[in-house]
């Protein structure tokens, strides 16, 4: 039975790997809708990862090996975070005591190294990106504690499987109500901030003045940019998942209907971020720290609630 268990949980972590870049082309369609055209088709992100494995990479004379260790470690550290996810409600392939802090330390780890590389490349753009990026994830990580303290209040676990698995969320959901909402809210800005999306930063800008990820990444190319994609994909697909099973929490255990029913909230979160891009236009870089500060005020009121009614 426990072989059984781990082949579901690896064919899970695999099938998120192949889906990410496909939910992430829903985003585009979305966007493609609000501005009135056709767009890409929902596959274009994996002929993009196609074209750019195929090509070769061109490295610039000032780069070093932390250059091309950037792709990598951005990519394995992603990879390895999906095997402590539960997906659909399934047991994730790794789980323990604890986790939770080891998969937040290894996102940061990824992050390092791909700030790392864009330092590397001696290019003052590239440097400004890196400084961003290292700045306002540092508020989301005051979030993240901060909803980390009301789930622990909450379970008295600190391993992500203890919250997201079987019947867990709707437990707790039935033991905070509201105050979770303020959670979904605030992890919902963690997930725009994270992965550079509207209103924080805009993926689809090109001007580097106003770029945050993007301008971190423009000296890569070919099969490491692929690497970095891929990694962007899923982590997307991480923070939309734990989204997604705040919203349904409903436990069907490893069935059809389970299945769709992730299905549909993970589209329901990805389509809301598509909107979200296409609503709201990309904010001064001085007022992103008050956006992403939001997110911790509405974790911190949750947290207190939490301390305060529920004994």
């Amino acid at each position: 039975k426990w072989e059984d268990f781990m082949i579901e949980s690896i064919i899970l972590w695999l099938l998120a790997v192949l889906v990410a870049p496909f939910f992430s082309g829903v985003i585009l369609k979305v966007k493609a809708f609000f501005g009135g055209k056709k767009g890409p088709p929902l596959l274009i992100n994996y002929y993009t990862l196609i074209k750019l494995f195929k090509k070769g990479s061109v490295y610039s004379t000032s780069t070093t090996v932390m250059f091309k260790l950037g792709p990598i470690i951005s990519l394995g550290t992603a990879l390895v975070v999906l095997m402590f996810l539960p997906i659909a409600g399934q047991g994730p392939i790794f789980s323990f005591k604890g986790d939770i802090l080891f998969i937040l330390y290894l996102m940061g780890l990824g992050r390092f190294f791909v700030i790392a590389a864009a330092m590397d490349t001696a290019s003052p753009f590239e440097g400004m990106g890196a400084a961003r990026e290292a700045y306002f994830p540092i508020i989301c990580e005051a979030t993240t504690f901060m909803i980390l303290i009301f789930f622990y209040r909450l379970t008295g676990e600190l391993q992500l499987s203890a919250y997201f698995t079987g019947g867990n969320t709707i437990g707790l959901w039935n033991l905070t109500g509201a105050p979770l909402l303020f959670v979904v809210i605030a992890f919902f800005i963690i997930l725009l901030t994270e992965n550079s999306r509207v209103p924080v930063d805009d993926p689809a800008t090109h001007l580097e003045l106003t770029m945050i990820h993007e301008v971190m990444v423009l000296d890569h190319s070919g099969p490491d940019f692929g690497l970095i994609e891929l990694g962007s994909f899923c982590k997307l697909f991480f923070y939309s998942t734990i989204v997604s099973r705040l919203i349904f929490p409903f436990d069907f255990g490893f069935s059809a209907i389970g299945f769709l029913v992730f299905i549909a909230g993970l589209i329901i979160v990805y389509v809301a971020v598509g909107v979200t891009e296409s609503v709201i236009a990309r904010y001064r870089m001085d007022k992103v720290p008050q956006f992403v500060l939001t997110s911790f005020a509405l974790a911190f009121f949750a947290t207190i609630i939490t301390l305060e009614f529920i004994k």
